[in-house]
């Protein structure tokens, strides 16, 4: 089983009403959320361990997950609020504006963080659960914990409005990375990583000296390229489709990813280190089909493995 590790919100998306002003409408959501219910739909043995609320955004969440086939058995739950994530749109591209005090996936501790049992042999990390404290360092821990004998996966997801110290959560992420299998960045999130001019591939460089056997760079429309040691690069096309929007582009791309690893028996640290370049390009070139069929339509909406 692979164990999605991070926030589950609700995205709250506009909706033209009758009034003739845009409503909002509840999706289920989150950048690891979102990984988990697409690897449930693929057909992938997936766990989800994140702080719900019981309120009737939580319960919805629940639901959803299951629905995805999605075990729920490591979820913590409690009585505070849901995180809220409110979506604007331009031209396709959401921005959000999040209401995460005080919330049941914000305000887990490491005690809440439960002991995983040995069949779980994969675990997925990222997005704004890796930012905001108490949970950040919950998170933290666990990986510490329980990475080792793991396939681990990272995907940092950096939104910087969400960071409050930024010394800390650098000091976070490379904590992190250097206990991980994979890191996923975007060229955004690489930009922020590494600062300064230096070209992508050479950013990627200092990523990989970290720690990871396989860091992948994705570049929306423009493809995504894996490295491998010893400066292997291969490199995917993004799949032109018409898109309606690319929330939960990324997430869906993270989840084809792991799949195809999984597939292919290679979803374990040993194997990681020893990635054939073909088998990377087999997981780019499913991840991106996989995403292409989520941007094509509204919201985080991903694929069942028979629409593919």
């Amino acid at each position: 089983m692979i164990l999605c590790c991070g926030e589950a919100l609700i995205d709250m998306i506009p909706t033209p009403t009758d009034g003739g002003r845009d409503g909002f409408v509840p999706h289920s959501g989150g950048a690891v959320f979102n990984t988990a219910i697409a690897l449930g739909r693929l057909g992938v043995q997936t766990g989800m361990l994140t702080g719900l609320s019981r309120d009737m955004f939580g319960q919805q969440l629940v639901e959803d997950l299951k629905a995805s086939h999605v075990d729920t058995t490591h979820v913590i739950t409690s009585d505070r609020p849901t995180t809220l994530a409110f979506v604007k749109l331009t031209d396709g591209h959401a921005s959000y504006s999040f209401f995460d005090e005080n919330s049941a996936g914000r305000m887990l501790l490491p005690a809440d963080m439960p002991q995983l049992p040995e069949d779980l042999t994969a675990l997925y990390f990222g997005g704004i659960s890796l930012a905001c404290e108490p949970c950040a360092t919950a998170y933290e821990d666990l990986l510490a914990r329980e990475g080792a004998s793991r396939a681990v996966m990272l995907d940092p997801n950096i939104r910087p409005g969400f960071i409050e110290d930024i010394n800390r959560f650098r000091a976070r992420l490379d904590k992190m990375m250097a206990l991980a299998d994979i890191v996923k960045v975007s060229d955004e999130d690489l930009n922020w990583i590494v600062p300064g001019p230096m070209p992508l591939p050479e950013k990627v460089a200092v990523v990989q000296a970290k720690g990871p056997s396989v860091v992948v760079m994705t570049q929306g429309s423009k493809g995504a390229t894996g490295f491998l040691a010893g400066g292997v690069e291969v490199y995917s096309p993004a799949l032109p489709v018409k898109i309606v929007d690319t929330v939960g582009a990324g997430d869906t791309f993270n989840a084809g990813l792991l799949a195809r690893l999984s597939e292919l028996g290679v979803l374990q640290k040993a194997a990681l280190r020893n990635l054939p370049a073909d088998m990377l390009a087999n997981a780019l070139s499913f991840g991106a089909g996989v995403a292409a069929v989520t941007v094509s339509r509204a919201g985080a909406n991903p694929p069942w493995a028979a629409e593919l």
